[in-house]
């Protein structure tokens, strides 16, 4: 028998993977950046053929601009970058599998210490599309955590049962969601009028601890 989180992480799979071709990372901001064009960016100088579909997770095509990290089926897109002020926006789908795939890992080694190494030590990254979640431990959660300084992590419109299974692997110490983090009308914003309100509500948390 299936528990409830593992009930409705199947209902969200099963609803949304025949779909995933048709989910594409968020396009407006590209006025304002984009990680091709980024000479700090792990993506730099990358060329997409945007009618080519060539990435699947479990056998389902994904939308072209969505970029390999080291996961077969968790991709990401860097939806922002601010260096001086070290803020990137970072948009995820997929299946986050940590226990077989080891998806921490590598977004840490291939994609967070590159960031980190150029400056950046305040990370958005948005889970809406991320469908579920396995977990290992928490040791490399902790490891980016201590790196950050006067930095954080903020996860932002994650699916409840996704954050609930963090919870079980105490990832929850690490990074920041929930509650007035769930943004929904983020893509109204521009992205460093997004970056501050989120740096706003998470300086508003610590100010209460």
């Amino acid at each position: 028998m299936f528990n409830f989180y593992e009930t409705k992480t199947l209902k969200y799979w099963f609803t949304f993977a025949p779909t995933m071709h048709q989910i594409e990372p968020y396009y407006s901001w590209r006025n304002f950046y984009t990680s091709e064009d980024d000479p700090l960016s792990p993506f730099t100088g990358k060329e997409y053929n945007y009618d080519l579909y060539s990435e699947t997770i479990y056998g389902y095509y994904i939308d072209p601009a969505w970029d390999f990290m080291g996961s077969e089926t968790l991709y990401i897109k860097i939806l922002f970058a601010d260096y001086e002020r070290g803020y990137v926006v970072i948009e995820m789908i997929g299946e986050w599998n940590d226990a077989i795939n080891n998806d921490i890992m590598h977004f840490k080694r291939n994609i967070i210490e590159h960031l980190q190494f150029n400056g950046i030590d305040k990370f958005i990254l948005l889970g809406a599309h991320v469908l579920n979640f396995h977990g290992s431990d928490d040791s490399y959660y902790e490891e980016w955590f201590e790196e950050l300084d006067a930095g954080w992590i903020a996860m932002i419109n994650f699916r409840d049962f996704v954050l609930a299974e963090m919870k079980q692997y105490n990832i929850d110490t690490y990074v920041n969601s929930g509650g007035n983090l769930e943004i929904n009308n983020w893509r109204t914003m521009k992205p460093i009028l997004f970056c501050e309100r989120v740096d706003s509500l998470i300086q508003r948390r610590i100010s209460l601890t």
